[in-house]
């Protein structure tokens, strides 16, 4: 599902990750965890395909990211669910035209899928402000947002970069909710967070485990915390 093998990434001459290996099966649910800076974000970007290793493979559903062509990588992506620390919402767009944009890429039928949404919408607050632009909200909804149109189309795999932080905590248990759903479906679940107060409730309610990134390595930290 998720290969890393002897991975190096650096940043100029700063090494960010360095033989870091780790594989995650299909449909496993696990937490990121490491310093700031140690290299969770990229990590998650390498395996969406936004970089590319410098040394070593990253294979994600069979196939290795560096080898993909631009047609190729954007069929990936369809695959998979992003969501970033800075959110990454289109402001020309309304917030239903964001959490609906996976849909149009994938070349689905969004009138039949307007309930999917609204439905979704409502259930992290956001059906208030559907009509509304990005720049019309509060840090907190756009990262709601970000949530939202990262698992509209159920994916395969769901990455998550720091996703409850900056909202609040009945927020952050809807957000959780929906993870664990998506999880119970097969999904495979892959969330950097610093957050441990989430880390313990997932795990309390499934078969989350954690990794660690120190020293550019991915540890395998277990099942608690």
């Amino acid at each position: 599902m998720i290969e890393f093998e002897a991975v190096r990434f650096a940043y100029g001459e700063r090494a960010i990750l360095e033989g870091a290996s780790l594989t995650l099966e299909r449909g496993s649910m696990h937490f990121l965890t490491g310093r700031s800076g140690a290299g969770k974000t990229t990590l998650l970007k390498l395996i969406y395909a936004a970089l590319t290793p410098d040394a070593g493979s990253v294979k994600v559903l069979g196939g290795d990211t560096a080898a993909l062509d631009r047609r190729a990588r954007s069929a990936l992506r369809r695959r998979l669910g992003l969501v970033l620390q800075d959110c990454d919402l289109l402001d020309h767009m309304t917030i239903a035209e964001n959490i609906a944009l996976p849909i149009r890429l994938a070349g689905g039928d969004l009138a039949a899928r307007a309930d999917d949404i609204r439905e979704l919408a409502a259930w992290v607050g956001l059906d208030a402000v559907l009509d509304a632009h990005p720049p019309e909200l509060s840090s907190g909804e756009r990262q709601r947002a970000a949530v939202a149109r990262a698992v509209v189309t159920s994916p395969e795999i769901l990455l998550a970069d720091e996703p409850t932080g900056d909202v609040d905590e009945e927020a952050a248990e809807r957000i959780l909710q929906l993870f664990l759903e998506l999880n119970r479906a097969g999904r495979t679940v892959l969330i950097a967070t610093h957050d441990l107060a989430l880390i313990r409730k997932a795990q309390g309610r499934s078969k989350a485990r954690t990794l660690r990134i120190d020293a550019g390595a991915v540890i395998r930290a277990g099942a608690a915390l």
